[in-house]
């Protein structure tokens, strides 16, 4: 499919008239949201759940365990599990601002769709893949994307035309590069739904100490099946997903909440401050107190 015009442009012009702040803006259809960013940003901690989300204007870098990627104008980017992420908005300015939209993946309808298409024998039987990648837009899912956003234009319009049209871009997202990545999570319902709870407990509660064998006995898991599962679909350990949640909130209050070091460790779970301060330093590649200073530093010169 060959488009006779430029559909960013157009979704970019709907992103920018309905969401009129920096930060996240709901809409009237259920799980679709707009994002503005006027500025380069700090790098930012944050979950991303299962969602397919477009970037309209501008460019954003995220990583996710020691995995870092960089996108822009026509990418997205596919999640299909919560996961800890950090991201920062680049190279915008206050005129043309850092532009995207997002929809949440619903595990209902997508479950419904596959009952009803033919799954590829090969997707089902490769090897586990990392819950999130970015890929370019095929204009399919541009297309359907921006006749998705047309709707905020015609809101009545909305109880009837956006449910069909998300399923089609749910259609096109499952026959696309990265549509192995659904199905694997769609098709292991039983052990990716207990990872998902498993995920869910960690966020919720990452400041106490994690227990492997009480935490598998929670989601109804062996404790070598929990490890191996976990890992297949979030690409860390359970133990790891937690670390990366406690510095990601750690980083986050020293910068955003200014709290001392010990503060911050505390906080976050940490008894040692030593430990603290060599997980931060491991991570991020210096230590706590130097490193915010480093992320200050641009803030203040701009």
């Amino acid at each position: 499919m060959t488009l006779a015009f430029n559909p960013n442009q157009e979704l970019a012009s709907i992103v920018a008239r309905f969401a009129t702040g920096d930060g996240e803006h709901r809409t009237p259809i259920e799980g679709l949201n707009l994002y503005r960013q006027s500025a380069v940003t700090v790098w930012q901690h944050g979950a991303y759940r299962p969602s397919y989300a477009v970037v309209v204007q501008g460019r954003k870098s995220l990583t996710v365990g020691a995995d870092t990627y960089h996108y822009g104008v026509g990418e997205y980017i596919l999640t299909a599990l919560d996961l800890p992420v950090s991201t920062q908005v680049t190279n915008v300015r206050n005129d043309t601002p850092y532009l995207c939209f997002s929809m949440v993946l619903d595990s209902e309808r997508l479950k419904e769709l596959l009952s009803r298409v033919n799954v590829p024998r090969q997707a089902m039987m490769a090897e586990p893949m990392r819950g999130l990648a970015v890929n370019a837009a095929s204009p399919e899912l541009l297309d359907a994307s921006l006749r998705l956003l047309r709707l905020l234009d015609r809101p009545e319009d909305i109880p009837a035309m956006a449910p069909l049209i998300e399923q089609e871009i749910l259609y096109r997202l499952l026959t696309g590069p990265n549509g192995p990545r659904l199905l694997q999570v769609a098709m292991a319902e039983s052990q990716s739904n207990r990872v998902a709870r498993a995920v869910a407990w960690i966020r919720g509660n990452f400041a106490q100490p994690l227990r492997i064998e009480e935490l598998a006995e929670r989601v109804g898991m062996s404790v070598s099946s929990l490890h191996h599962h976990f890992k297949a679909v979030t690409a860390m350990s359970p133990m790891q997903y937690q670390k990366q949640l406690r510095l990601h909130e750690a980083r986050r209050l020293m910068i955003v909440e200014q709290l001392d070091v010990g503060s911050a460790g505390h906080r976050v779970g940490y008894q040692s401050p030593s430990q603290f301060s060599r997980e931060y330093s491991r991570l991020y590649g210096l230590p706590p107190l130097k490193d915010v200073e480093a992320m200050r530093s641009p803030i203040a010169a701009e």
